[in-house]
């Protein structure tokens, strides 16, 4: 783990941008006393998603668009 001072910090940002890019941490110290942590972002892992898991484990009634209708025509048209 490096240890920088301000203002190298400051002169120098880009250059350790990329070294915490790279995995590297870097101190940043003020008069000799640590005072912030530069460290990279980890990328979110992108996992993929299959489709079909959930096959078979559910099951709809045959009128469940058809089921409670009525009360859900109300619902929307009730007057606020």
């Amino acid at each position: 783990m490096q240890t920088v001072n301000i203002h190298e910090a400051k002169t120098q940002f880009s250059r350790f941008v990329e070294k915490a890019e790279a995995g590297e941490e870097i101190l940043i110290a003020r008069a000799g006393k640590p005072v912030a942590r530069l460290v990279g972002l980890l990328e979110p892992e992108q996992k993929t998603r299959t489709l079909g898991l959930g096959r078979g484990k559910y099951s709809f009634p045959e009128n469940f668009d058809a089921s409670h209708a009525k009360e859900l025509v109300m619902l929307f048209e009730l007057d606020q």
